[in-house]
């Protein structure tokens, strides 16, 4: 969505409308454009109407909206993000990479109590908070089970996104996300890097790592000094506007009083 077509923030409600899978147009979320003549800016929406600092996807995503607006072509474009800067650079045949920046990290391990078990798990931040739990194996339905619980632990006073990981090869993992706001994920580029980096931290992988998700694969480079970026396609699937009807019924932003 275009900054110009709101008269102030969208409030949380129709950011929930709008991702209502059911009644509104539904999606993960939803992307602002904040750019300017001069500069490309990105706020990023959960689904559940709160603010997050960094999304991959999303920026895939913005990337390749960009250039087929011809605003951008095949060299590389800074964005801002509420996470910090990143840089983008859309391919001619529709891959996009993201440099997303150094992984910050909490202890290499840490033990978390919940539901009476102790869980091993290692944080991470990308620009926004990452709990990675590495285990043998992993499915949706413990993403769906222990995610949640993990999301709104003590330890995470904002929350955090939740990647459940299990090594492949000394190349690959398969995660499965819980997100923070947005619950059971098919895919997510910031988790792709969270879960790769931590990973290559505890020598588990090397980079790149191809990391494996329900909704398809990402190419994760980590260098040693953590910085990471990531490599994926962005395909375009419909574009159009929002009904007047739904306008009505589900104003934008704050109506003045």
């Amino acid at each position: 969505m275009e900054d110009a077509e709101f008269d102030g923030p969208p409030t949380a409600a129709f950011v929930r409308a709008v991702c209502d899978r059911n009644r509104g147009v539904g999606s993960d979320g939803i992307l602002l454009n904040r750019s300017t003549a001069s500069a490309f800016a990105l706020h990023i929406y959960n689904p559940d109407g709160s603010r997050a600092e960094k999304s991959g996807n999303g920026l895939r995503i913005f990337a390749r909206y960009l250039r087929d607006r011809g605003r951008v072509h095949d060299r590389p474009f800074a964005v801002s993000t509420e996470g910090g800067p990143v840089t983008c650079c859309v391919r001619d045949d529709r891959q996009v990479r993201v440099d997303m920046g150094r992984v910050e990290f909490g202890p290499v391990t840490e033990s978390l109590e919940v539901d009476g078990r102790e869980w091993e798990v290692s944080t991470a931040s990308v620009g926004n908070p990452h709990c990675v739990v590495v285990l043998p194996s992993v499915s949706a339905e413990l993403a769906r089970t222990l995610g949640p619980a993990l999301e709104n632990h003590a330890r995470f006073p904002d929350r955090s996104n939740v990647q459940f990981a299990q090594v492949l090869g000394a190349n690959e993992i398969r995660i499965e996300i819980w997100e923070r706001g947005a619950g059971y994920t098919l895919a997510s580029g910031s988790s792709s890097c969270a879960a790769a980096s931590v990973v290559c931290r505890r020598a588990l992988c090397d980079s790149p790592v191809i990391v494996r998700m329900p909704g398809g694969s990402l190419w994760i480079e980590v260098e040693r000094d953590f910085r990471v970026s990531m490599q994926g396609p962005a395909e375009k699937i419909a574009e159009g506007k929002l009904g007047a009807e739904f306008l009505a019924q589900n104003p934008p932003t704050e109506t003045p009083s």
